[in-house]
């Protein structure tokens, strides 16, 4: 006597709907699963370029400007001239050797700013804003803040405070085109990075928060009232001493 074969079909069958939504969820891990690797990886890698400089080429060829180049050159920390390194702390994020890569006093601070009829003005730290310019896009919206949230916490879990300084020196926009401080150096000032003097290093990071604003070549009244206020700084932190902070032991 034959025996009875198992009927498959009795089983629960798995709709279209629940297929498409496992789907959509694989697609959504997915890159979260791969961005810790791509923040591995770009710990001993030289980034060949960011979202940023990827994003001003599409802009410049969809406005028709065929004569955009992009000018990047990488250089490693130790060609970098200290006072470079220490006018973008005292510039923009004077805590940088201390915290996780959130400075929670300046949010708060802004935050209450605002709340006393100022204009919103931004609190983000190095670490930050190496994880938008490298892995994200300009703009603001409640989706790239949340990703730019979680590439910092990879940042700084998996990357050494110099290494965050290295690529932030490197890919930050200097001027239209202009990405990195030797790139800027040589533009700006006909030298290498590692000849910037305080002046001059100063003078490169007041133009960070807008450098499509703010000029280098040309710099306005307010540029240079906070250059000299960036130059105070530096000394208040005690000039490129403060980079021991940030030295592994």
């Amino acid at each position: 006597m034959a025996r009875p074969r198992p009927n498959r079909d009795n089983g629960p069958r798995r709709s279209r709907p629940w297929r498409l939504g496992r789907a959509l969820c694989c697609a959504l891990l997915a890159p979260l699963l791969l961005a810790p690797l791509c923040v591995l990886a770009l710990r001993w890698v030289e980034p060949p370029t960011s979202a940023f400089m990827l994003e001003a080429r599409v802009e410049a060829l969809r406005h028709g400007e065929h004569d955009y180049r992009t000018r990047y050159q990488w250089v490693a920390l130790e060609a970098i001239s200290p006072q470079a390194a220490i006018a973008v702390i005292a510039s923009e994020d004077q805590q940088f050797p201390f915290h996780a890569g959130f400075d929670f006093k300046s949010i708060r601070e802004a935050v209450r700013a605002h709340e006393r009829g100022g204009k919103l003005r931004g609190a983000s730290t190095i670490s930050q804003q190496v994880a938008k310019n490298l892995f994200l896009w300009s703009g603001r919206s409640f989706v790239r803040k949340g990703l730019e949230a979680m590439f910092t916490v990879f940042i700084e879990a998996l990357w050494p405070k110099e290494r965050i300084l290295e690529v932030y020196l490197n890919i930050a926009e200097f001027g239209r085109g202009v990405y990195g401080v030797q790139a800027a150096a040589r533009v700006f000032f006909h030298k290498d990075a590692v000849r910037l003097n305080s002046a001059e290093s100063a003078l490169l990071a007041v133009v960070l928060p807008n450098p499509r604003l703010y000029r280098v070549d040309a710099p306005s009244r307010f540029v240079l009232a906070q250059r000299d206020w960036t130059l105070k700084q530096m000394a208040n932190l005690g000039g490129p001493g403060y980079l021991s902070a940030i030295e592994p032991p």
